[in-house]
């Protein structure tokens, strides 16, 4: 992880939606779904889903992805430059397609805004091989320099403190982030990162797939270093693996540090020095300008151990590891042997991908952040790819959304009606954001070069930074979006209590205007409800209507809840892709309990929606079938296993099969596809995890 000192939105999930409109409370108020329109035709089959992608020699008890999505998975081959496909991924490269036409119709034109010129300069020198592959190393030659010449801790310090501008790697990183106990001011962030590898545990599991992939990563690090004329670097690669494996094992679990009450140790900047002693705190943070007085430490045992190894490595060790970080951190923008070289280890060894990327795809996943071009890009793809009839059909069903669950909250049998006052307030606070943001990021002042690739990576990361000094002493920037709108994705931002919905998701499979109402409340209807659910998850929970951090749960509620989250720990701890992993239940809890949860509410209000009359059977598939299997067609993919290994150690989602097999605690699916005891799938009717 590199020092960051940026805004980090506190994105709970990612998947999602939005738009401002006021709570409705009654069942009354409750609008239908949209009927499709009769002179337009949904894009997946005759109602929204895909039922050639069906296998119905599998019993939907038993498999329910196999039986929604077998016949697709069966006979889909993963592409040579995918790791993984799916619902996500068709839908991502739609919209990557369509950001390339925007961008390729600007490189063609002369007659350009500022903002314009900025895409295409970026963009030229990114594909700009030639000059690039003449260049080797060079553009970060001035960094791999200064790392060469560090003398003394302090000037160590200095570097660690300037990683996230130079794109190298820091024990230690800081970031602007929200003040968790007041949403209105921002806070500096203090954690340990550090590590090469994609978690702790490919350091420290001797499962043979672990060493392996550790022996791998030696000759890879050997090989980076090569490029930098690195002498015995051999030896200096075993030197790097030895200082990483001593911070993974420095660092908290993943499902430790997604535990909000442990991550929450704030401590005012002046007393840094005091308990968190023996690090020159003065110049680390003067790289970034911040002056923000308020810091929240967390992972407070962590950054002790840290320091404590940044003070016993010897200087050579640490200038052996920014070498190498430096990089292969850059690889992407240097000459195509270091990229190449970087891809047959990050690409290939880890995640099983056979080809790179394209280049003008790379490009555009270079462009398209939060703190790249992406919103410029993301003005053009909205004028372009998103009807407002689209973001108002949205608006419908998150209100539709917000009322089942309201009514769900008031029928709890758990939850004492102290707590669920609270839990309603929250709710009616919920702000949706559907689309794009209402105000644009501003990018006066900013210098791209259509020959200096590095140099623009490094012009937009400073630009960003400024902007954040800017306003770190003002109040908190509540327009701002953590996703561009040409992302496929959705989050919930506790801190704002917001759940954000990006304008390129909302396309089929997860939203069509045209397609059957079971159909978009089983999907994207769905996509709402898990948002709405990291309001309610594990951790989500521990935050009150106005995103302030504090217990608004008596003591007897939160028991009765955590014993409802404590068998989703378990039924999702038994999913096993690989031999011998399995789902962390832990760690994917938020997750979890926004598919479980998410599918009730979404369910619940497709209900609302009939107005108490019977849904149509479609091509012999009635309401509820159609709901589930939209449900199940959303998480269809197809993995190569070293992907399936990343996302089972580093992720924080259950891998796709197994997020479809949510429906088995409903009881409405066990009706509508006759599940019955025996089936792999079936659990006992007081098995099924009900929560919210």
């Amino acid at each position: 992880m590199t020092n960051k000192h940026i805004i980090a939105t506190c994105i709970a999930a990612a998947l999602g939606l939005a738009g401002c409109s006021q709570p409705q409370t009654s069942e009354e108020q409750v609008a239908s779904a949209p009927a499709p329109v009769e002179a337009a035709a949904p894009e997946l089959g005759t109602f929204g889903v895909d039922l050639t992608a069906r296998n119905e020699a599998v019993k939907p008890g038993d498999d329910f992805f196999m039986y929604a999505s077998g016949t697709w998975y069966d006979n889909y081959e993963l592409p040579a430059d995918k790791t993984r496909f799916g619902a996500f991924t068709a839908l991502a490269d739609r919209s990557e397609a369509q950001v390339k036409a925007i961008v390729e119709e600007l490189v063609d034109k002369t007659d350009l805004t500022a903002e314009e010129k900025l895409v295409k300069d970026f963009y030229t020198a990114y594909m700009d091989v030639e000059t690039i592959n003449a260049k080797g190393i060079a553009p970060i030659q001035g960094t791999l320099d200064k790392i060469s010449n560090i003398d003394s801790i302090t000037a160590l310090t200095e570097v660690f403190g300037e990683a996230w501008l130079k794109s190298t790697n820091t024990p230690i990183w800081g970031g602007l982030w929200y003040n968790r106990l007041d949403p209105n001011e921002y806070q500096l962030s203090v954690g340990v990162g550090g590590i090469g590898l994609p978690d702790r545990d490919y350091y420290l599991s001797e499962d043979q797939r672990f060493v392996d992939i550790r022996a791998a990563y030696l000759t890879h690090i050997e090989k980076m270093l090569g490029f930098a004329g690195v002498e015995n670097a051999a030896e200096q690669a075993a030197t790097i693996l030895a200082l990483e494996t001593r911070i993974a094992e420095a660092q908290w679990p993943r499902e430790k540090r997604r535990n909000r009450d442990l991550t929450l140790n704030q401590i005012e900047r002046s007393k840094l020095t005091d308990d968190y002693a023996n690090f020159d705190w003065d110049t680390f943070f003067a790289s970034s300008g911040l002056k923000v007085p308020h810091l929240n430490i967390s992972q407070p045992e962590p950054v002790r151990d840290v320091i404590k190894i940044i003070n016993t490595t010897p200087l050579d060790d640490w200038k052996a590891y920014l070498t190498y970080h430096t990089i292969s951190n850059n690889a992407s923008l240097l000459a195509e042997e270091v990229y190449n070289t970087s891809f047959d280890f990050q690409g290939r060894t880890l995640y099983g991908q056979q080809e790179p990327r394209p280049r003008w795809k790379r490009a555009i996943a270079q462009m398209s952040g939060t703190e790249s071009l992406g919103f410029a890009i993301g003005k053009i793809y909205v004028d372009k790819h998103f009807p407002e009839s689209s973001k108002t059909q949205m608006a419908e069903l998150v209100e539709n959304l917000r009322t089942a669950l309201g009514q769900r909250i008031d029928s709890l049998d758990w939850m004492g009606e102290e707590t669920k006052k609270s839990a309603r307030e929250k709710l009616a606070a919920f702000n949706p954001k559907i689309g794009y943001p209402d105000v644009w990021v501003s990018l006066e002042g900013l210098e791209i070069s259509p020959d200096n690739l590095v140099q623009n990576v490094e012009n937009l990361r400073q630009f960003f930074q400024n902007k954040d000094i800017e306003n770190e002493l003002k109040p908190t920037d509540r327009n701002r979006w953590g996703m561009t709108p040409q992302r496929v994705n959705a989050y919930y931002n506790a801190s704002f209590n917001e759940i954000v919905f990006p304008a390129a998701i909302l396309q089929p499979p997860f939203f069509d205007p045209n397609a059957d109402p079971a159909v978009n409340y089983g999907a994207i209807g769905a996509v709402i409800g898990h948002e709405m659910g990291h309001g309610f998850d594990d951790q989500g929970s521990k935050s009150d209507a106005n995103g302030i951090q504090r217990n608004w749960w008596t003591e007897e509620d939160r028991a009765a809840f955590e014993a409802r989250t404590d068998k989703l720990v378990e039924q999702y701890s038994q999913y096993s892709p690989i031999e011998g992993n399995f789902v962390n239940g832990q760690n994917s809890l938020g997750e979890n309990i926004g598919d479980v949860g998410g599918l009730a509410m979404a369910y619940h209000a497709y209900k609302l929606s009939l107005n108490g009359k019977e849904a149509p059977v479609i091509d012999g598939v009635t309401g509820d079938q159609r709901f589930f299997l939209a449900w199940a067609q959303v998480w269809k993919e197809k993995r190569t296993e070293q992907s399936m290994l990343n996302q089972l150690r580093a992720g924080t989602h259950a891998p796709g099969r197994f997020r479809a097999q949510a429906p088995r605690n409903h009881d409405a699916w066990y009706e509508a596809f006759n599940v019955q005891p025996g089936d792999e799938l079936y659990l006992a009717p007081e098995d099924r995890v009900r929560i919210w």
